[in-house]
């Protein structure tokens, strides 16, 4: 799955991306909403984050990767470093986040997540969210 997300992530290949979630998957983002409920209301922010990226690419790197699995149930805890790079490949700038990721094998025995919650900690005072470790 990490591997998965890096690839689609790094082509900005939104059917890709989209393909490893859910239908019914419920997404709690760190930025602009509270919830995206299902994969295809999750398609149009994935779709204007790519698209936000004109010919620079994001690079996810995950670290400290924890994975509990259970009776076709996973639960992956682990942080993410999206590393912002220019069409050569120098890095431009860099941000990281807490992502935590809810699997379920399907039917055809697929692992698609059904839940994502993304998240930085905040300073209780300025409410300012810090984006590096």
């Amino acid at each position: 799955m990490l591997d998965h997300y890096r690839t689609a992530v790094y082509a900005k290949d939104v059917d890709a991306f989209i393909e490893l979630y859910d239908e019914d998957a419920r997404v709690f983002d760190l930025w602009g909403r509270w919830l995206y409920r299902g994969s295809a209301e999750w398609r149009k922010p994935a779709a204007e984050w790519f698209g936000s990226l004109g010919t620079e690419r994001s690079s996810p790197e995950f670290h400290d990767v924890q994975i509990d699995f259970g009776d076709g149930v996973a639960a992956v805890h682990a942080f993410v470093t999206y590393k912002g790079l220019s069409a050569e490949g120098k890095e431009l700038r860099s941000m990281d986040n807490r992502i935590t990721w809810v699997l379920r094998k399907n039917s055809e025995g697929a692992w698609k997540i059904v839940h994502e919650h993304t998240s930085a900690p905040a300073d209780f005072e300025t409410g300012k969210v810090t984006l590096r470790r």
